[in-house]
């Protein structure tokens, strides 16, 4: 079950995450999940809202470039080795994780993890198969 990402680009400068910010409040858009790699001039912001089609527009409006991606959110354990344990069935399908980053989660005892895989079907399948539980979109 897949979970939907906005990918934003933005310019790595004072001010611009703040911008970005403001204007997804403004706009009445909660955060539950977000995400920056950068590079020296520019990065990529990426967020997990209950309306990602509406922060697509509103960002859009500003002139904010954005992309909304399929993302796979699962369950672990919140202890040692549960994320290696939800690693190994990736790795083990031959399966490479190109990000992830940590989700605000509302189980006792688990985290929730967010990942992109170069093969978004097949990690979904391998993660069922091992186990796994994964979330559904109603969770944002």
């Amino acid at each position: 079950m897949f979970i939907k990402q906005l990918s934003i680009f933005i310019e790595n400068k004072v001010g611009r995450l703040q911008a970005i910010m403001d204007t997804l409040s403004e706009n009445n858009i909660n955060i539950r999940a977000l995400s920056i790699a950068e590079t020296t001039e520019f990065g990529i912001l990426r967020i997990i809202t209950p309306d990602v089609e509406k922060a697509k527009q509103v960002l859009r409006e500003v002139d904010v470039i954005s992309k909304i991606t399929d993302v796979i959110a699962v369950y672990i354990d919140d202890k040692a080795g549960g994320l290696a344990k939800m690693l190994k069935s990736i790795t083990d399908a031959e399966i490479n994780v190109e990000y992830m980053y940590a989700f605000l989660g509302r189980t006792e005892g688990k985290a929730l993890m967010v990942l992109k895989a170069d093969d978004e079907a097949k990690a979904e399948k391998a993660l069922l198969a091992s186990g796994m539980e994964l979330a559904s979109p109603d969770i944002i």
